[in-house]
Order: structure tokens, then sequence, then C-alpha cells
């Protein structure tokens, strides 16, 4: 009698199956631990490039989260910066814009984190020759810090970040190149905060672009921040697509690809 094989097919959800999971990692400034996550692609070859990403001023968020993932997914290293540090994460906005104003006042340790947590991305196989520094809100502030702190990295990206600089800061040639997704209604940066980022981006002579989106204003990128505008910050889905479509084209634009 011809024996029958059976075979059993089981179907995995796609969150088991994939390669592409992020990882806490645990590094430190000085005493301070800081509690950052990365994420691998799912081909792991040294010479890909590697994305930063500096999260909101409540520190590391379901944002910051699905967007390293959604990097992975494209082929990128990423890695999620802890700023603020075990035992300094804010409880509510109030202390959040508490400590993120201490952090933009002290801009050194500000840029040092960043410096850090870069470090931290390099290390974990990422090209340290081929990396772009992202940043929502005060991360998008930190962005910009990132290349004037003339760190080793080829862009940044700001996505609805404060632009403002200390005016008494010596200004120096910026060599990353820069994209600024803003909110054309955002309120909380003014007039003269842009004219006067405009205006240092030609003092620094900078490759810059500022791109504005119609009707919306700050943390446009992200759902949890709702869509009553009236509040100053609300989520725009065709603003948050429309900057991730212009984030990509300037990664493919800055970036050295080794996809092989």
């Amino acid at each position: 009698m011809q024996k029958v094989h059976y075979f059993l097919f089981v179907i995995l959800p796609f969150s088991v199956v994939s390669l592409a999971q992020l990882k806490p990692i645990q590094y430190k400034d000085g005493n301070q631990v800081l509690n950052g996550f990365n994420i691998q692609p799912k081909s792991k070859s040294k010479q890909k490039p590697g994305i930063l990403i500096l999260p909101a001023w409540r520190g590391i968020d379901k944002l910051s989260k699905d967007t390293a993932e959604n990097l992975a997914k494209l082929g990128y290293f990423a890695f999620i910066a802890d700023i603020y540090g075990e035992g300094n994460y804010p409880k509510d906005n109030s202390e959040a814009g508490k400590i993120a104003g201490y952090y933009k006042t002290n801009i050194l340790e500000y840029q040092k984190r960043i410096s850090l947590a870069l470090e931290q991305l390099n290390l974990s196989g990422a090209n340290p020759d081929n990396i772009v520094v992202i940043g929502y809100c005060f991360g998008g502030t930190g962005a910009l810090e990132a290349a004037r702190a003339r760190l080793n990295i080829k862009g940044v990206v700001s996505f609805h970040g404060g632009l403002g600089r200390d005016a008494k800061r010596t200004i120096e040639a910026i060599n990353a190149k820069v994209l600024v997704c803003h909110g054309a209604d955002d309120p909380y940066v003014s007039g003269a905060e842009i004219s006067a980022f405009q205006q240092e981006m030609r003092d620094t002579k900078a490759d810059w672009q500022m791109i504005y989106y119609a009707n919306a204003v700050h943390s446009f990128t992200n759902p949890e921040a709702g869509t009553d505008n009236a509040k100053g910050a609300a989520y725009n889905e065709m603003a948050d697509k429309r900057s991730w479509e212009h984030f990509k084209l300037f990664l493919n634009e800055v970036l050295i690809k080794h996809f092989n």
C-alpha cells in the first residue's frame, strides 16, 4: 500500500518571523545610565548606512520605535538615543518641558548625549562614515545641534523641531546636509526664529532645505497628538506621508548605498 504523507504548514504573524526587532541597549555618560534601542536590517553588512533617531521631549516613544522599525525594513541600521537617562524620564509634559529646556540651555551636554548615542549606532554595525541623524520636536532641535557640533555625519533631518540657537554662539561651517520638515502653521516656532535659522544656514554655507506643509502644526508626524490644530500640536496624515517621502529622497541623495 502506498504511504500518504501529510505536511502541516503553520503561518506565523509577521512580528514573529521578522528578523528586524528592537533590542534594548544600555550605555553610559559617566555614571549616568542611558537606555537606548537599536535595530538591524535583515542583511547585516557593515557597509550599510545608519540612522540615529532623537526622540521628542517625552523621551523614547512609540513614534521613535515605529520609525526605527520602518528604517530597518528599508535596509538601514538604526539607534534610538536616550537623552535624559535612567531616573530622569519625565512623567508629564510639564516635566518634559523643564528637562528639555535644560538641554536646550546646556547645549554642550545635549551634543554630548547625541555623540554617545552615535557611538552606539556605530558599534551596532553601521558604517560610521555613512550616518544621518533625525529627530522629532525636541529631537529635531538635537538633529540640528548634531550638524552644528560637526559630528561625523552625512546629514540631519528635523521633523517639526525647534530651530533656534543662542545668538552669542560662534557660527561655524556646517558640513552635513540639512533637511527641515516644518508645519506651516506651527505656533511654537516664530517667524523671527525661522529667519534667524535660514540666515545661519546661509552664513555657514550649508546645503539646506526647508519644506513647509500646509495646515500642519507642531507634532504633525505623531498620531498620538490628536487632530485638533487649535491645540498647537496635532497629527496631519498628509504632512506625515509627504515628509516621510521627502525624508527618503534625502537619504537617497546623501548616503552612499551598499545594499548588496
